[in-house]
This record gives C-alpha cells, structure tokens and sequence, in this order.
C-alpha cells in the first residue's frame, strides 16, 4: 500500500499493487478504480490511466478504471418511478440525464479497502439512504482477483436495507497495443440487437438488428473504419435477464494481446473514447486523446426504469446483488 493523493477536504487516497499469475494490477481506493493493469512480456500498459490524483478529479479523466454505480449509465430525466414514488435523482449530465449514479457515484468516492491478499483486494463503499436521490443504505464490495492463465475477476456485491435501483460497472478503458488510439484494434461480440438512442444517449426503446450498421461486430471488425462512420457509445444486448455464471461475450485483439470477456450481465456497454480530449499525461507517458481507449462495460441495459420489459434493475430489500466479469488476456 502507498498514498497516492489526498482530497481536497485532506482524505487520503491509497494505491495497492498485485502481481500474481503473469499479471501486475495496480488499484486506487477512488471509485476503487483499476489505475494500472500489465500483462509480463508486454511492455506497455493494458488499460488508461493517470500516474497522480489530480486527473481522476477533473471532468478529463472522469471514471478512468472506477466501479462506477449505484445505476450505471443514464437514466432519463433524474426520474424513475419506484413502488409508486417519485425519484428525483441527481441530473449531473448537462442538468438533464443521471449519469452512473450522479455527481457523487460510487466513481467519486474514496472506498475503503477492507481485504488484500497475495492475489486479490476489496473495497467497500456506504452510499446512504438519499444518496443522489436513491431510496436505500446501500452497501457495495467490488473485489478483484488475478487467476491463474492471466486472468483478472471482478466480483461486485450489493445489499440494500430498501427496494432501490442498482447497476453497477467497472469502466476501464482499454488500450492493447500501447498506441495512441484504437483504431487497430478488433473487437468481436455475438450480439444480434443494440438499442438506439437519441441525442443526449438515451435508449429509443425496443432493441434494433445491428445488422447493416456500425455495431454489428459477428464477426472481428477492425474499429478504425467504424471510427470514421460514428460516435459508438451503445448497449449491444446480450441476454434479456442478468445470469448466475458468466459465459463468454466478447474479445478485443490489438497486436499481439488479445482480451476475452465473460460476465454474467445481459449488456455491454460499448464506447470508443470519442470525447477523451488531450488533458494530463497518462501512465503510458503521453496525454491521452480522441479514441485512447476503448470502454467495455458490462452491466443491465440503460434506462431500465423507463422500459419495462429491459432486464430489470431493481434490488429487493435484503436480496444480495451480485455481478462477476472475467478478463482472459493472452499474448497470440
């Protein structure tokens, strides 16, 4: 363990590495966020990320690498109805739209560390009863665990003490071949349908065929091409309900890494980087721009509460909410 930072109001901000089954996982307890992620004969960093505090407070690098919650994603309006209540969550998108779970989500906090082994650490985080407008003490433990085979797991857990809304992400963005954008990278996902949205990224409604259109990635699509095409920041929908195991759904390849993905989430989020702008030098020693990296978040569809028949994203007083994702990562 290391001080990383501190807070404006003085609050320490800690750093923990692993190293363990040929990967080195550095994490910060600030939205408990992956900072740093290598993979041994690579030489280069897997994901973005900043060497010091200060970025992670800055609208730049915004959510770089944090477990991002209590509702992932947006949610129309700062409104939802819950049990015949009407919520009035925090609109910290443009006074518009909740996003991952407001301005003080659980990716702008400092979480506590409350496990660390040879092969994993924990974090835990308290969000209370009002918090951003959400109904429910709501307790969360994201754990993350190096494998053998280079694997790194992320187990989220959540308990609410009132029926709430709960959607929780881990929003590294991911860079493999340490270039300066990801248009040479090849992203693989089976999923047939995607919801459209409007302008301020919110879902149209019923899911659309991606065939035809730039989220269709059947089969390896190299993203540069679809870079040119269009600003991606979609759920491709994967299953109409959240599973008990995980099961693979997709994989990016860039050079000579390739990363497979399987959780237990009936969406992925897909976004590109498109509004990362030239800010504070990365851990990769140069400023991150446009199409750095590439997010990869798997989690319920958006604006669940506005659509009935989306996986639900609900939580059950006393009912635990649990979310695992295993990153595979190999060198070809």
């Amino acid at each position: 363990m290391s001080r990383f930072g501190r807070l404006p109001d003085g609050e320490q901000v800690i750093s923990t590495v692993l190293q363990a089954h040929g990967l080195r996982l550095t994490t910060i307890s600030w939205g408990a966020s992956v900072q740093d992620l290598r993979l041994q004969g690579v030489p280069h960093p897997l994901v973005l990320g900043f060497p010091t505090l200060a970025p992670y407070l800055t609208a730049g690098g915004r959510y770089f690498g944090a477990i991002v919650g209590r509702a992932a994603n947006r949610i129309a309006g700062g409104e939802a109805v819950l049990d015949g209540r009407q919520l009035h969550l925090d609109r910290n998108e443009a006074g518009r739209n909740t996003l991952h779970g407001g301005s003080q989500g659980s990716g702008q906090r400092n979480w506590r560390r409350v496990a660390l082994g040879p092969d994993h650490i924990a974090y835990a985080d308290h969000l209370p009863d009002g918090h951003m407008g959400f109904p429910g003490n709501l307790l969360v433990r994201a754990t993350y665990r190096l494998r053998p085979s280079s694997i790194l797991e992320i187990e989220i857990l959540a308990i609410s003490t009132a029926a709430t809304l709960c959607n929780f992400a881990q929003h590294s963005y991911f860079n493999l071949d340490g270039s300066d954008s990801i248009r040479d990278h090849e992203l693989t996902c089976p999923a047939t349908h995607y919801l459209p949205v409007d302008d301020a990224l919110i879902p149209l409604g019923e899911p659309a065929p991606v065939d035809g259109t730039a989220l269709d990635f059947r089969s390896p699509v190299p993203l540069g091409p679809r870079l040119d095409e269009t600003v991606i920041d979609h759920n491709l929908c994967l299953d109409r309900q959240r599973l008990r195991e995980p099961r693979p759904v997709a994989s990016l390849q860039a050079g000579r890494v390739q990363m497979q993905i399987e959780t237990t989430e009936p969406g992925l989020q897909v976004y590109t980087g498109d509004h990362i702008r030239p800010g504070s030098t990365g851990i990769s020693g140069h400023r991150y721009g446009r199409n750095a990296g590439i997010a990869l978040e798997p989690q319920c569809w958006p604006d669940a509460p506005h659509h009935p028949d989306y996986p639900s994203i609900r939580l059950e007083p006393g009912v635990i909410y649990r979310q695992t994702t295993i990153l595979r990562f190999a060198q070809q």
